[in-house]
Order: C-alpha cells, then sequence, then structure tokens
C-alpha cells in the first residue's frame, strides 16, 4: 500500500542481502531492554554512593558514572516516566543525606520507599511500545538489596559512636592508675596513668598515696580523679 495506490511487489527469485546491524545499533538494542537499563542506573547510583562513603577509591565512582552514561543511552529509546524518575533521584539524595547527618534510619527509610515507589513508576504503562515493563523481581531485589546495604552502614555507624575513644585525651575518661602523692580537691598531687605522670585532683575526698584511681575528666592536661572501689 503506497500513496499512490495497492502495488504488487514481484518477489519470485529476487536476491535476498542480509543487512547486519552496526555496533551502535546492536549496543543500543541491547541497552533498550529496560530491566538492563534500570539495573545500569542502580549500579551507577551505589558506584557514586559508595564513592562518597570512601573519597579516593577512584573505582567504583568510575563504574557509576559509566554506568549512569550507559543507562541515560538507554532512556532515550524507553519512555520514561519523569514523575518516577525524580522520586528515585530524591531517594538516592536521602541514602547521601544519610552517610553526613545521622537520622537513625528515617533518612533511609524515606529513600526506599521513594526508590520503590520511583522505581515501579519509572516506565510509561501506556507506553504503545510493547514490552516496555519492568520487572517487579528486578525492582524488589534492587531496592532489598540497596536497604540491606543503608541498614549495615547505619548500623555500623552508630557501634562506632558507642565505642570508647582508644586515642587522645578523650581515651583516658574512665582508665586506672594509682596516687603517687596526696590528692584533694583543692590540692593537686601526682598520679600515674598509663605509665606516665600526671597532676590531678580528687572530685571529692582526699586520696592517699597509692591508692588505684580512676579518670573521670582532662581539663588543661591536669586530671580529674576518684577512688576505685573494690
Amino acid at each position: 500500500e503506497t500513496s499512490e495506490g495497492i502495488r504488487t511487489l514481484a518477489t519470485k527469485n529476487v536476491e535476498v542481502i542480509t543487512i547486519e546491524p552496526s555496533i551502535r545499533q546492536t549496543l543500543l538494542d541491547l541497552l533498550s531492554d529496560p530491566n538492563l537499563s534500570y539495573i545500569l542506573m542502580m549500579l551507577g547510583v551505589w558506584g557514586l554512593i559508595f564513592e562518597l562513603y570512601n573519597p579516593g577509591l577512584i573505582f567504583p565512582g568510575i563504574v557509576g558514572v559509566i554506568s549512569l552514561v550507559l543507562a541515560f543511552y538507554s532512556f532515550n529509546t524507553l519512555p520514561i516516566n519523569y514523575a518516577g524518575m525524580a522520586l528515585i533521584i530524591f531517594g538516592v539524595i536521602l541514602f547521601v543525606l544519610e552517610i553526613k547527618i545521622t537520622s537513625h534510619g528515617f533518612l533511609t527509610a524515606g529513600g526506599i520507599a521513594s526508590l520503590l515507589i520511583g522505581s515501579l513508576m519509572l516506565f510509561k504503562v501506556e507506553s504503545p511500545l510493547e514490552g516496555v515493563s519492568l520487572s517487579i523481581k528486578v525492582v524488589l531485589s534492587t531496592v532489598g538489596l540497596t536497604a540491606a546495604f543503608f541498614v549495615f552502614v547505619i548500623g555500623m555507624g552508630m557501634r562506632a559512636q558507642r565505642l570508647k575513644p582508644k586515642t587522645g585525651i578523650a581515651g583516658f575518661i574512665g582508665e586506672e592508675g594509682e596516687a603517687l602523692s596526696e590528692l584533694s580537691s583543692d590540692k593537686p598531687g601526682s598520679v600515674r596513668v598509663h605509665g606516665e605522670i600526671w597532676r590531678a585532683v580528687t572530685a571529692g575526698e582526699a586520696i592517699s598515696p597509692g591508692t588505684r584511681i580512676s579518670v573521670l575528666d582532662v581539663t588543661n592536661l591536669q586530671l580529674k580523679v576518684k577512688a576505685v572501689t573494690k
């Protein structure tokens, strides 16, 4: 059927010529799979988040940028819902903020919800293109892995906050030593802590030489201590 009407093509004994697709066409055909493009996008997000969480690793950042570029390249052939894309980007922002701000998991919960809803909305369901749909298994697996990773990161961060400092002046708090001279709250004396001799005052009653002491505070290189009761 042509603009001039119906025409009959004589196809008997014609030569069949096969035209192979170019490398660009083959790559674009491969990337046009919505599941693959979604996975590439999330790999890119993961790579950038790893790079932000561990600056200087370089490799995750490179993988992340390449994956994002390939994902956006494939999006040119897919019916993208920009509302879904906006929700995914917002979820990523919340994940990054969770790394920088202690919210006790609220930012991560919001990021997971935003990522899940945005992923389900990412492609237009009313598109005339057949087969353009995102597998629910891919979405749930990806969101689940992302949630597990950030729950692990948050847990590690909270445990690190509860750890006692091991170095510096703060590391002396709670350490025990021995009084070398008589101590009182208004009369400094000498104590030995970690093999070092420090000036110290008591937080209450006087302490006699040879008494085991525990460090309560450090101010201007002077310790405030109390006697260790057994």
